[in-house]
């Protein structure tokens, strides 16, 4: 007989913006296995409050004294909505606090990277943009088979990655994967997924708990130095997420100085483009009337 799912806290997520707030519930639903489910109606958005209860739960998990005191165990994230692990970020919150992303989601993703218990994210729904940026960030993935969708979707509405937002990508993927889930914003169903090697398993729960008992991951915190083994794997990602305000800086300070390259050479372009096919005063230019 199986034992009875625990329930061992519920965070309160609080409203902000247009996201009405939510909770994050921590459940021990096989021994060891310690589920972190998100409910933020209707999309799961990550916000400086999703963040922080998400940053909490690991706190608890890792330095509670009575809910894992011996560090084995293996934490789950999933979603309590069906249709959405996660739709990434809220854009209009984000852009509107410079300190959200070095400070909320940057510390996130450092903090599940470098966590020193195994991993899961159980993708039951899509995972778009932050969304699977977030899943990319544990060890491993478990994706739903029959629905939902993984991407990173910038490209559609124009917003270029940050550097520590695509490195995470460059470093777990091959470059033919990294080309199409960044250049070409392919939306990777399950299967294509698992054959691409974003997602290593799928399935629900139970394919979870079989990916743990497979490969005894409940066993591989238990000598204390899990997440400095993570941390030197990931050494390069880290050091743009553990110098966040430096990092932040120089990130500004090379996308505005890209930007201006780019807007002068857009100007040389057309210069070039009048010369070629002349300025309109019925000249023509060097390459004749039929331009």
């Amino acid at each position: 007989m199986a034992a009875p799912t625990i329930t061992h806290f519920t965070i309160p997520i609080q409203p902000i913006g247009k996201n009405p707030g939510g909770s994050l519930t921590c459940t021990e639903p096989s021994p060891k296995i310690y589920l972190l489910t998100i409910s933020i109606p209707p999309d799961n958005r990550l916000t400086i409050h999703s963040c922080q209860a998400l940053l909490d739960a690991l706190d608890l998990l890792e330095f509670s004294p009575t809910i894992c005191p011996s560090k084995d165990g293996v934490v789950v994230t999933t979603s309590a909505i069906p249709k959405f692990y996660s739709n990434g970020l809220d854009l209009e919150l984000a852009m509107s606090n410079a300190d959200f992303m070095p400070h909320s989601l940057y510390k996130l993703f450092a903090r599940f990277l470098t966590f020193p218990m195994p991993t899961v994210a159980l993708l039951n729904g899509h995972a778009f943009a932050a969304g699977i940026m977030l899943a990319m960030h544990h060890d491993y993935r478990v994706m739903n088979a029959q629905k939902g969708f993984v991407c990173i979707n910038e490209l559609d509405f124009g917003v270029p990655l940050k550097p520590a937002m695509s490195a995470i990508f460059r470093i777990k993927t091959v470059p033919t994967v990294y080309r199409r889930i960044v250049l070409e914003a392919h939306r990777f169903g399950g299967e294509e997924a698992l054959e691409s090697g974003i997602v290593d398993a799928l399935g629900g729960f139970e394919e979870v708990v079989r990916l743990v008992e497979e490969r005894k991951l409940r066993e591989k915190g238990r000598s204390g130095i899990y997440g400095v083994m993570k941390a030197e794997m990931y050494r390069e990602t880290l050091e743009g997420y553990l110098s966040v305000e430096g990092h932040f800086r120089e990130e500004e300070r090379a996308v505005k100085e890209q930007g201006e390259k780019e807007d002068l050479r857009r100007e040389r372009g057309e210069e070039r483009v009048k010369e070629l096919v002349g300025g309109g005063g019925g000249g023509g230019g060097k390459l004749g009337a039929k331009l």
